[in-house]
């Protein structure tokens, strides 16, 4: 009996999430409601509310949770050609429709709000961060990196252009401009001679 109640409210749960991924893709996530997904996936809010505080932390879960990217770096050996891959999977991914838009507003969410900022940070950007970070230290390990360049200051330096021109002049981002940013990145880091 209870193998069958918690199918049931996970295949609910996952209704819900993928009510919430489908809404805000035809409606945008501005006019995206608790009510909304309750009314769509056919249950009460107050079940959306049990599982969720707030409109932003159900669109972040449901955003993570049923479109989770895979971001994982590849190690080929050259950290430049690695991270540009990753980097052109992850725009690919998130600054385009169908998630582009969602994202966006998902980050412009969590500005507003300390709880989706909190939960964003947890389960997207820290561990996407953690990763960059990882394969930056394997590389300068390797000696493809000077031993004593900041990794920390590396991945700010490698996500702030993004970011500043996905969200503050909202310029599309593209894969040369990515490799530019790479190329800026890698003159200042390479190894001493």
């Amino acid at each position: 009996m209870t193998d069958k109640r918690s199918a049931k409210a996970a295949g609910r749960t996952e209704a819900i999430m993928r009510t919430t991924l489908e809404l805000g893709q035809e409606i945008g996530y501005a006019k995206l409601s608790i009510e909304a997904v309750a009314a769509r996936a056919g249950v009460g809010k107050h079940t959306i509310y049990r599982r969720w505080p707030s409109k932003g932390a159900l669109f972040l879960d449901s955003l993570l949770s049923l479109n989770r990217p895979g971001l994982d770096y590849p190690d080929t050996g050259d950290v430049v050609a690695d991270l540009r891959e990753q980097i052109h999977m992850a725009i690919d991914l998130l600054d385009r429709p169908p998630l582009g838009p969602l994202y966006r507003a998902l980050i412009g969410e969590a500005l507003l709000n300390p709880q989706v900022a909190a939960a964003l940070n947890d389960h997207f950007i820290t561990p996407q961060a953690e990763m960059t970070v990882a394969r930056l230290k394997a590389a300068r390990d390797q000696g493809q990196l000077s031993p004593d360049f900041d990794l920390d200051l590396a991945m700010g330096i490698l996500s702030g252009p993004l970011y500043f021109r996905a969200l503050i002049i909202q310029e599309p981002l593209t894969h040369e401009y990515v490799d530019r940013v790479i190329e800026a990145l890698f003159a200042g880091m390479g190894p001493r001679r």
